[in-house]
């Protein structure tokens, strides 16, 4: 996390994945192979741009 770091909402990461469904995220999420995520006491889920970007990063094949 950086200072510039800001948490995204689920709809927010799903943007960023470009077409992701809720559906596949939660059950990336069950699988644990989505992005680390935090838990508000409210039961929301937020993920730290920082975290996300660095779990796309781990996805990249080498060409």
């Amino acid at each position: 996390m950086t200072r510039n770091d800001q948490l995204l909402t689920v709809p927010e990461v799903l943007a960023v994945l470009g077409g992701v469904s809720r559906r596949t995220f939660y059950r990336w999420r069950e699988l644990g192979c989505a992005p680390r995520c935090i838990k508000l006491p409210n039961g929301e889920l937020r993920v730290w741009r920082s975290d996300l970007m660095a779990w796309l990063e781990s996805l990249r094949e080498v060409a």
